[in-house]
């Protein structure tokens, strides 16, 4: 099972804002952690991990984040050291964005249906950044040689996972100085259908109505990415990461080898590795069920 780290509430230093989830920073052994709360019920707890764990196996730069909870027996959630310590800083999308083309809606509130929030937009901000520090870069496949590289990555790993949420303030680049490098990918809690009910899970799992089923469902995997400002909606994670890997075809290659060489069993070992407080037998066979379905589709994309 993945270890969980209790967190004392006394020891917070300052409640963190941004988002809508009960978090603070703390302190341990002199370095500062994101301690979050997982108090809704929803699984972002485990859907954390789970994509952590998974783009570990990819070689992404990730945050790392554990499973925790508050007190002895508190409030579940997870912790993360934070990725960009003073003098660094971390410089949000929408910021970068906003730099870009002054038109661009920078209010920090509004984050989904940003039409400006365009493939178009994020790719040019992209060229203007350096790679992701070197700590964060050690399994990055060779072929990957560039911050766009790096988030086709990102978007690979989004597509794979179901993550709706890598909107303009959950990507981003840490500032030193003067240069902008590729934060590491992070917030990945609205990953993996994980607001799903275990009834749902089940009636899923067990339909004979292909509309119902998981290869039919994980089709409807949104990103917060638009083609094009005029679009009606923003593009399926899978089309965002089909887009985006054109304009990177050695990028998209060695991703794409990545994730090949991913077995069913890996990830099996992954999710069984929750707790089951957390994460039921249920929910952990729909899940594997959902994460073999999404590979096969990034697959088939690159059989194509």
């Amino acid at each position: 099972m993945f270890p969980i780290i209790t967190v004392e509430k006394d020891k917070a230093e300052a409640i963190e804002f941004l988002g809508t989830k009960y978090k603070f920073w703390y302190r341990h052994k002199d370095e500062l952690y994101l301690f979050k709360a997982e108090e809704r019920g929803t699984g972002e707890d485990w859907a954390e991990k789970v994509c952590c764990e998974l783009a570990e196996l990819l070689g992404l730069p990730h945050v790392r984040y554990d499973m925790a909870k508050l007190g002895e027996d508190g409030l579940p959630g997870t912790v993360c050291r934070t990725f960009a310590p003073e003098p660094l800083n971390l410089v949000h999308g929408n910021e970068m964005l906003f730099k870009a083309d002054s038109s661009y809606p920078l209010e920090p509130e509004k984050n989904y249906q940003v039409r400006e929030h365009t493939l178009d937009a994020v790719f040019n901000v992209m060229e203007s950044l350096e790679m992701p520090p070197r700590q964060w870069c050690k399994r990055l496949p060779e072929q990957v040689l560039s911050a766009a590289g790096v988030y086709a990555g990102y978007l690979m790993l989004d597509a794979w996972v179901a993550n709706q949420d890598r909107h303009h303030q959950n990507w981003g680049a840490i500032r030193h100085g003067e240069k902008l490098m590729l934060a590491p990918s992070f917030d990945h809690g609205a990953a993996l259908a994980r607001n799903l009910s275990d009834a749902e899970r089940s009636e899923r799992l067990q339909t004979r109505d292909k509309n119902r089923q998981i290869p039919h469902f994980v089709r409807r995997a949104r990103s917060a990415l638009y083609f094009r400002t005029s679009a009606t909606r923003p593009m399926s994670t899978l089309k965002a990461w089909e887009e985006w890997a054109r304009r990177v075809p050695s990028a998209r290659q060695a991703w794409g080898r990545r994730i090949s060489g991913i077995s069913a069993e890996e990830m099996k070992n992954i999710l069984g590795r929750v707790e089951k407080s957390r994460m039921s037998d249920v929910c952990q066979e729909f899940t594997l069920k959902l994460l073999v379905q999404n590979r096969k589709r990034i697959l088939e994309l690159e059989e194509s």
